[in-house]
């Protein structure tokens, strides 16, 4: 049971990330607007070809409800699939899953997946302040009746340091700790960004010397181990095989994937070590009939480098404790033996909110149709791709063919 990877990825479009202080702003519609026309000039398709939207709704800027509808108006398409995801940094891997079985099922022909991610304009009565406030919390509710609000924020775990500190301590003690290993992965990381030149860190060589002299944030993690918030936007087109056929690249087809979450505080995780990307890594390899051992680059969501250090592990591409080893002993750049991120990750190319994973699909888009310039693969037909939401909490993973 599963897909038959009768979907492709076909076209993509993506903002390049900048500080929100100086990044234009846009209503959320206009960037809807503007990133589906740019994803469908990628794919060479027309806006009479969408019948299937999905779309990221709890941030939007114009509307708290009814998100598709209002999208679908603007953009004077009429859908017979729509779609609202909020799954964190997971919502891209889950948007692409959930067009594929759309279209697999026959609802639609071409599905826009799309998440606006710069400020929009603030009316003469909304709050300035909000984005600070919610920033401190992370992705925690303070709303009466939460129990994060009750149990956890009280004492101290709030936003999103303080739990995968707390992960990466808990690893620590199980497994130890080789703090120039995890620095290894933000810096071989950097060294696909400075191969990208729509990467927020492009030109900025990186040292593992440079990763453990800077702040510690929350220990045993330094800022450099943690991403950058920057403004920015994504949206890709998901097609059926009869149009990916008259579409202008090789596109991606969607043959495998897997997404598993329970819990959203890892105060409540019955092993932190245990995550949700082994479930959901299994059913995806599974579906595709591959291993980790077949693929030619990994994308993985890249938040933190332990999210990063637990997904190679709970994926399958080592052992679990073996993490580190495997960091040691192989070079995660566009030129070594596991290229992993190749766009330099949302660690070096930037994560814009929940947009950030799409850049890990986008990566893996471009590496499969041959457009990724100096980092381009030789071979590069399988490719995995993580998502991750909350503090490990909703995650996934796809399998992306080239034909």
């Amino acid at each position: 049971m599963g897909l038959k990877g009768h979907a492709a990825i076909v076209g993509t479009a993506q903002y390049k990330p900048e500080k929100y202080a100086t990044a234009p702003k846009m209503f959320h519609l206009e960037q809807v607007a503007d990133l589906a026309a740019q994803a469908l000039r990628d794919a060479g398709l027309k806006a009479s070809d969408l019948d299937g939207l999905v779309i990221n709704g709890p941030h939007f800027h114009e509307a708290s409800v009814f998100v598709p509808a209002m999208a679908a108006e603007y953009l004077g398409l009429r859908l017979n699939f729509a779609e609202v995801v909020d799954l964190g940094g997971c919502t891209s891997v889950g948007m692409v899953w959930r067009a594929a079985a759309a279209i697999e099922l026959g609802l639609c022909q071409a599905v826009l997946c799309v998440i606006p991610a710069r400020m929009a304009p603030l009316g003469p009565d909304e709050d300035p302040g909000w984005m600070a406030r919610s920033m401190r919390f992370g992705g925690h509710s303070t709303a009466f009746g939460a129990p994060e609000a009750e149990f956890d924020l009280p004492y101290g775990h709030m936003g999103q340091n303080t739990g995968y500190a707390m992960i990466a301590q808990r690893y620590a003690a199980q497994y130890d700790y080789d703090q120039r290993a995890m620095a290894k992965i933000a810096v071989d990381q950097r060294t696909n960004a400075l191969a990208n030149p729509q990467a927020m860190f492009y030109g900025q060589p990186l040292t593992i010397e440079q990763v453990l002299a800077s702040k510690m944030v929350a220990d045993p993690l330094h800022v450099l181990e943690i991403v950058m918030p920057v403004a920015g936007g994504a949206a890709m087109i998901i097609t059926n095989k009869e149009v990916a056929a008259r579409s202008r690249k090789r596109p991606a087809f969607i043959t495998g994937f897997g997404e598993h979450l329970a819990f959203k505080s890892p105060s409540y995780a019955q092993d932190m070590l245990n995550t949700p990307i082994g479930p959901a890594s299994q059913r995806a390899f599974g579906m595709a009939g591959l291993k980790p051992a077949d693929v030619h680059a990994a994308q993985i969501y890249d938040c933190y480098t332990i999210t990063t250090l637990l997904t190679l592990e709970d994926a399958g591409f080592c052992g679990k404790g073996e993490g580190m080893a495997f960091v040691r002993e192989h070079d995660l750049t566009w030129r070594g033996d596991f290229p992993m991120n190749t766009h330099g990750g949302q660690l070096s190319f930037g994560q814009s909110a929940s947009a950030g994973g799409m850049s890990q699909v986008i990566e893996a888009v471009t590496q499969i149709a041959g457009e990724a310039g100096e980092r381009q693969l030789g071979l590069c037909d399988n490719v995995y791709v993580s998502g991750t939401g909350g503090v490990m909490s909703e995650q996934g993973a796809l399998i992306l063919q080239g034909a």
